[in-house]
């Protein structure tokens, strides 16, 4: 048995084809999302995390987004009647839970090749599943996508064990598999950008309404996206 509710956060990001992610949940969180992917695949929307917590007794939070990194409430209320029903079929959670379909957030997750790419520059957090070079977790400036691999300049170039450091940048590249979680970090400069893209989509979409709201030969022509 389950309750219900939506969140959103202001995100974006380009448009691309749905794509695999190589940041993956385990245990009971990769069960539910065995589950719950496919079907947001199919309402045209792509899974980002899901994560199951503690809060409100028990809640399974499912983030999303479209293919564009943006997604709206009524979008996030779509997946959550949508999944419902599946997870109350399979029965994956024990117990009476509450779900919580909401937007990746300013501080996203990062889970596929395209996250690191949109978001290059910009500061982000890295849990490495084993250490490199004496570093499990990683704080630096994103370096983008390249040749298969996450690339990132470290800020903070301490060694987990101590050991000394060359002076000058460091920027390394560490294959999917090695990264266990991966997420931007809240700077002023990444909220600056995000409402920048953010008010850059909202204009696009309200040209696209006012076009929409035009006449062709006398007859009303469409309507603009469902802003939620």
């Amino acid at each position: 048995m389950m309750t219900t509710s939506t969140q959103l956060h202001s995100v974006s990001g380009p448009s691309s084809q749905p794509e695999t992610r190589f940041v993956r949940e385990t245990g009971l969180a990769a069960q539910i999302a065995a589950i719950v992917e496919p079907r947001i695949e199919a309402l045209g929307f792509r899974l980002v995390r899901v994560n199951v917590t503690g809060r409100n007794g028990s809640t399974v939070q499912i983030m999303a987004e479209r293919t564009d990194g943006r997604i709206t409430v009524g979008q996030c209320e779509l997946i959550s009647r949508d999944v419902a029903p599946a997870l109350d079929v399979a029965e994956p959670m024990p117990g009476q839970y509450h779900l919580e379909v909401s937007s990746p957030g300013i501080d996203r997750p990062l889970v596929r090749a395209s996250d690191f790419t949109t978001w290059t520059g910009y500061e982000a957090r890295i849990e490495l599943t084993e250490p490199v070079d004496g570093r499990r977790r990683l704080r630096g400036r994103l370096d983008g996508f390249i040749d298969g691999e996450v690339r990132i300049e470290l800020m903070d170039r301490s060694k987990d064990d101590g050991a000394p450091v060359p002076d000058g940048p460091i920027v390394i590249g560490l294959p999917p598999a090695l990264i266990a979680t991966a997420r931007l970090v809240m700077t002023d400069e990444l909220i600056r950008e995000d409402l920048r893209r953010s008010s850059r989509d909202e204009k696009a979409e309200a040209d696209a309404d006012q076009n929409d709201d035009g006449t062709d030969d006398g007859m009303e022509t469409g309507h603009g996206p469902d802003r939620g």
